[in-house]
């Protein structure tokens, strides 16, 4: 039976209560792992993507397919860098399964998103992250309410006190990454987060937040 507090006082519990969610199973909807967690209290840089593939769901850790060395490519990164700088989330966070039309992975439900809403205003509670770098067309219109990626790629974006960069979906399932100005784009974005990240790396740690109570079934 998935357990959801109705409020957290650490990333620790949240994230026991995560690892062993079953809310979009209880609602009907066919997945095919257990939810991906990866991260620790501190980092500042938070990065939500749309949903773990299936060598996510197979290894538990995100970002571990073709995918996930593209987006390091773009930020110029090496594993090891990448896993430390970065909370990994997505908007819901177990492998949903193939797409029923054969390509691709199935997009997740949109009651499915609400379900997982919850862990994410949490972690965002408890994290306070300096910089949210979303990565995909669903991702930014979840949390940001972005529509067009080629309207806020490249641009260095505000959630409440936090830097927001949108980045694209690296898996190359659409045709967006194939104009040379889209790909310029993801370049001004990934020198975008790169900056940031200098600029977070000499801020202080901020005071962990009081606990807040959360009514589950909403989103941001």
């Amino acid at each position: 039976m998935t357990r959801r507090r109705s409020s957290y006082r650490s990333l620790r519990s949240l994230q026991r209560d995560l690892r062993v969610c079953r809310a979009c199973v209880e609602a009907g909807f066919p997945l095919e792992s257990l939810p991906v967690v990866h991260g620790h209290e501190g980092q500042r840089a938070y990065l939500l993507g749309q949903a773990p593939g299936w060598v996510e769901g197979e290894e538990r850790r995100p970002w571990r397919g073709r995918a996930g060395r593209t987006l390091r490519r773009w930020l110029e990164m090496d594993e090891e860098e990448f896993y430390a700088t970065f909370y990994c989330a997505s908007v819901t966070r177990c492998y949903p399964g193939r797409s029923p039309g054969g390509r691709g992975d199935r997009t997740p439900a949109p009651r499915e998103q609400e379900l997982c809403a919850f862990w994410r205003e949490w972690e965002l509670r408890l994290l306070r992250p300096g910089l949210i770098v979303t990565v995909g067309g669903l991702a930014a219109r979840r949390l940001l309410g972005l529509t067009r990626l080629g309207d806020c790629v490249g641009r260095l974006l505000a959630y409440g006190d936090a830097a927001a960069i949108p980045l694209p979906h690296p898996s190359g399932a659409s045709g967006w990454l194939n104009d040379p100005a889209n790909r310029a784009l993801v370049a001004k974005a990934a020198a975008l987060v790169r900056a940031e990240l200098d600029r977070l790396s000499g801020a202080a740690s901020p005071t962990p937040p009081p606990p807040l109570r959360h009514r589950a079934g909403t989103d941001t």
